[in-house]
């Protein structure tokens, strides 16, 4: 048994919007299949796609929070010309700037129409070959924890462990990286972002959850009510959803 991430889910209170900004961001498309706004590649709504992590923007009543989010994105890029394009065309769809605290980098750190921090990196040749999203980036206080929880939660390959970074990537070598970046601040309150996880086709939602709990996963209760999908933390709090295969 196993399962996959197939969603970096991102709450918004104008969930059309910031999806349009995300498919912006990415070249992707923006899908409104019901009440939620999915943004991945073009050529119509596939969902789950194998290849893809794709973005799923969930409405919400309340506005975000000053608190810097624990889960973000960095976005890749080709070359200084590409970085720079990239920054000033998110710009004027609406990113802001961020102050993080990272001082002098090479990369840039902006912020979407709802304040949710993300990265367009530097050219880096890790990330030639991951499409727009080089990596989905978690905040932790124990990166090697991290790495056995979620190398046994997901089917993704580890790459990398040490007491600072961690790194898991699908086995099909395509996509994303997931990072753990090991951060003095602890977590406060629930994130704007998570990811949002997927059985295969013919394994049980249930025996996966309960998997998950025996790994070290706890549940979570964020007022969702009755709903096909289930929410857990990981050890160090980081929230995420199995969903029900479908």
């Amino acid at each position: 048994m196993a399962l996959r991430p197939v969603h970096v889910n991102v709450k918004a209170v104008d969930a059309s919007a910031v999806g349009r900004f995300w498919a912006q961001a990415l070249g992707w498309s923006a899908y409104s299949p019901g009440v939620t706004t999915y943004v991945g590649p073009a050529g119509g709504l596939v969902w789950p796609d194998p290849v893809a992590v794709g973005i799923d923007v969930v409405p919400v009543p309340d506005p975000r929070t000053t608190t810097k989010n624990r889960v973000h994105l960095d976005l890749a890029t080709t070359s200084a010309a590409h970085q720079a394009e990239l920054v000033a065309r998110l710009e004027a769809a609406g990113a802001t700037p961020a102050d993080v605290g990272q001082g002098e980098v090479p990369w840039t750190v902006l912020a979407d129409p709802e304040g949710n921090e993300f990265c367009v990196l530097e050219p880096r040749e890790v990330y030639r070959d991951t499409g727009p999203i080089a990596a989905v980036v978690v905040d932790c206080a124990d990166p090697r924890a991290m790495a056995r929880f979620w190398g046994e939660a997901i089917d993704w390959t580890l790459h990398e462990a040490t007491d600072d970074h961690a790194v898991l990537r699908s086995a099909e070598g395509v996509g994303p990286y997931l990072e753990f970046l090991r951060t003095p601040d602890a977590k406060t309150g629930p994130d704007r972002v998570h990811l949002d996880l997927l059985p295969y086709p013919g394994d049980d939602q249930a025996a996966e959850t309960a998997r998950l709990r025996a790994l070290g996963a706890t549940d979570l209760d964020l007022g969702q009510g009755d709903v096909p999908w289930t929410c857990l933390a990981d050890p160090e709090g980081h929230e995420f959803c199995v969903l029900a295969p479908s």
